[in-house]
């Protein structure tokens, strides 16, 4: 079952796998600063889960060889539910913990922004799979985005969404309703939709409207699409009660469109505790990562190990980063944290394996070189990944309404 944690925790995963190396080297810290409390608790919770195999795998791999075998410790810290308390959390992580080497985390985009102005000023190297452009444009030295921005995913997805309906319908849309939070990666992704990516499309955003999550009625945004009648939906929820909600509405009001979401709130397995799986069925929504083909074998210990039906981004990629923080340490040789800085930054790991496209570099700006994104689509009550082709496990095929 999962292993819970308070803020501020240093876990006990030096010897978790058997045939692990001796491993008589102190361990090397790694904080995870994450939400594990709050409205977005959920996903800071599997990022834990990610982590924890992650360090596991590692360790199990021999630790740091460069380092006599240390093992990698994860030290977790709870950002808590606003923008506020991750400040302070960073603030805490900093002080309680001088000898994090790196850390990884913050979820929300709005969070991560603001635990990196405290990350960057100690000089403590961060991989985050947080989307928002602004996180790197920033010109910080220690910040690295393992996910490719909101704005690139944007332009990556709606190109294939539009090729997909035009192959399986005859016709391309041309309206579209956009509901987003003002979350800082929902608005990255609307603004380069409005900066040019719609109209390169054809589109035409024929209903807008942006809420402050939590929602406490989704009656007047469902109102808005059913009398704009859009051939497609953009959705960009991150709070999972927020698209719960949503969806309720829409399945109440008789709302039927094309829904294409970007994000995993959608897709978390708990939408199944308040909608029926016929309700989702093909939906699709565009996220930076997720499990696929390839990893079957983690996908199936996640499960056995914590009881999760399937992988999702906070999962997969807390569980890359874990590798790449054993890759940079190799090179840095040092548990110095500006040595591993200068390590990240000219990392040179080869081809990505726990994320998709790209390589295991970052470019002068922190981002992940070639960073790409999968398309997941809910089929047969699972989200299951359907693009990139290499990491598909099943065929898409387009929402009927």
């Amino acid at each position: 079952m999962m292993q819970r944690a308070g803020a501020g925790l240093a876990l006990g995963l030096l010897a978790a796998a058997p045939g692990a190396m001796a491993q008589d080297a102190a361990p090397v810290q790694i904080g995870l600063i994450a939400p594990v409390s709050g409205i977005y608790a959920r996903p800071g919770q599997v990022m834990q889960m990610g982590a924890e195999l992650g360090v596991q795998d590692v360790n199990a791999a021999g630790g740091v060889e460069c380092l006599d075998g240390a093992p990698l410790e994860l030290v977790l810290i709870d950002s808590g539910d606003s923008v506020e308390k991750a400040a302070n959390a960073a603030q805490r992580m900093v002080a309680d913990y001088p000898d994090l080497v790196g850390a990884t985390g913050s979820y929300l985009s709005s969070f991560t922004l603001a635990v990196t102005e405290v990350t960057e000023r100690a000089k403590l190297p961060i991989l985050t799979l947080s989307y928002s452009d602004l996180i790197t444009e920033r010109g910080f030295e220690n910040v690295f985005q393992t996910s490719a921005t909101a704005g690139a995913q944007a332009s990556i997805a709606l190109p294939i969404i539009m090729d997909l309906a035009e192959a399986e319908t005859g016709t391309r849309p041309k309206t579209v309703a956009i509901i987003t939070d003002n979350t800082a990666a929902s608005l990255s992704s609307v603004e380069r939709m409005k900066g040019g990516l719609l109209d390169d499309l054809g589109l035409e955003v024929v209903m807008e409207e942006t809420f402050t999550p939590p929602l406490a009625d989704a009656s007047s945004l469902v109102q808005r699409v059913r009398t704009s009648r859009p051939d497609l939906l953009f959705f960009l929820p991150t709070v999972i009660s927020d698209a719960n909600l949503i969806l309720q509405k829409m399945q109440e009001f008789r709302v039927k469109v094309p829904t294409i979401s970007f994000g995993i709130a959608i897709a978390e397995p708990e939408v199944l505790n308040v909608m029926d799986a016929s309700l989702l069925e093909g939906v699709m929504s565009a996220v930076a990562n997720w499990g696929a083909k390839g990893q079957e074998e983690l996908i199936a210990r996640l499960e056995d190990t914590y009881g999760e039906p399937w992988m999702t981004q906070n999962a997969i990629s807390t569980y890359g980063d874990m590798w790449i923080f054993k890759a940079a340490l190799e090179e840095a040789c040092s548990r110095d944290r500006e040595a591993l800085g200068e390590a990240l930054r000219n990392l040179d790991g080869g081809p990505s394996r726990y994320y998709p496209g790209g390589t295991l570099s970052f470019d002068e700006k922190g981002r992940r070189e070639g960073a790409s994104l999968t398309i997941i689509q809910w089929q047969d009550g699972v989200p299951v990944t359907i693009f990139p082709d290499d990491l598909a496990v099943a065929q898409p095929h387009w929402p009927s309404n």
